[in-house]
């Protein structure tokens, strides 16, 4: 009977090593993930987005204001309010056109539309024009206008400008420094008073607001903004653990509340603090099969629910930001490849619900592809 339970005992082991040694098997086995083509901006590409702002940072209507009236001296058309900044549905669309432009003309000089991109933008923002655009920021209701969104829009704008050497943006660059400086001034005023961040999928979302203020700060070289970004950061995320992912995207997002937060983390920590930290948010990221579905859209001509093609644009930003000089999460640029190339073809051509503004997210997503 000894010699039986040994024999039992003995097949028992066997069979749990046996076991163990498939399961760690079966953990090692690598799920063949399909590569998605890179997606390119060429002059080509580069032409077919430019029509979009060209086709509406001049065009006034439809327009959404977002505008408290305080008397019938503020009912005014959206030209005489924002002459700079009238065009593309609504005030931070027509920021985000203008950058468009910038971008495109910095990268292709032979762009086709470059002479007529170069007289919009000097008609829209002559130095007159920015002054209105000035004043409009020290109206008694308008204080928090385009917090945070157009704020990070306006300053991305600036330092495109910045960074491209041409006349014609050193003029630009000049008449905007005082619109660019007021809105430097309401980051360092608005964030210590900031207790919580705002963790949406839309506009007021505070880690986008704060990765482009933190671009513009870095390239510029201002180091108070740049300071305070960082230590806000820091306050608002730094013990954030278990991002819920799968809760996105929201049925109207356009922005990623998880991989927003993590892109910004990325630019303010040092490396190994973001690793460690990465590896507490979102764990699964760095699972070589990790794979995330791209946002569906059912309906372009539906203003919000084309705002799924834009959380496509956006994700892809941001897993490229994350995935940046760090080897063991490269595997998420393929994934950023898929939302792009998903969403990429549909917006040239597309309602105008989606082409006001999406060809400026399709042009920052491509941008942040790295290329051989």
């Amino acid at each position: 009977m000894k010699n039986y339970y040994l024999f039992c005992f003995a097949i028992l082991v066997m069979s749990c090593n046996t076991s163990e040694k498939k399961t760690a098997e079966n953990s090692e086995t690598k799920i063949e993930i399909q590569q998605a083509p890179i997606p390119t901006i060429d002059l080509v590409q580069a032409n077919r987005l430019a029509q979009l702002p060209i086709h509406c940072i001049q065009i006034e209507y439809p327009n959404k204001l977002n505008q408290t009236i305080g008397s019938d001296a503020d009912l005014q058309s959206p030209q005489d309010l924002h002459p700079a900044f009238y065009g593309c549905f609504d005030w931070h669309s027509a920021v985000h056109g203008h950058w468009s432009l910038v971008s495109l003309l910095k990268q292709f000089p032979d762009l086709e539309t470059s002479e007529d991109a170069k007289r919009m933008l000097l008609e829209n923002m002559s130095k007159a024009n920015m002054e209105t655009e000035l004043a409009y920021f020290f109206g008694k209701h308008n204080t928090s206008y385009e917090r945070t969104y157009g704020w990070a829009w306006l300053l991305k704008l600036a330092e495109e400008l910045h960074t491209w050497d041409d006349p014609v943006a050193r003029e630009l660059e000049s008449n905007l420094q005082p619109l660019t400086d007021l809105i430097i001034t309401k980051y360092l005023e608005f964030l210590p008073k900031l207790y919580y961040p705002i963790r949406v999928g839309e506009h007021p979302n505070t880690a986008f607001g704060l990765s482009f203020a933190y671009d513009y700060a870095k390239t510029v070289g201002n180091s108070p903004l740049k300071a305070l970004i960082e230590l806000r950061a820091k306050d608002f995320y730094s013990s954030d653990a278990g991002c819920p992912l799968s809760w996105e995207p929201s049925g109207f997002d356009f922005l990623s509340p998880c991989f927003e937060e993590a892109a910004l983390m990325k630019r303010v920590l040092p490396t190994e603090d973001f690793k460690t930290w990465l590896n507490d948010f979102l764990p699964q990221l760095k699972d070589k099969n990790f794979n995330l579905d791209t946002g569906k859209v059912s309906d372009r001509s539906d203003g919000k629910l084309v705002h799924l093609d834009g959380v496509n644009f956006s994700r892809a930003w941001s897993l490229n930001e994350i995935a940046r000089n760090l080897p063991e999460y490269a595997h998420l640029k393929n994934i950023a490849n898929q939302h792009i190339n998903y969403s990429l073809p549909s917006i040239v051509g597309d309602s105008y619900e989606g082409g006001h503004w999406l060809g400026s997210f399709a042009i920052y997503a491509l941008n942040s592809v790295e290329r051989d």
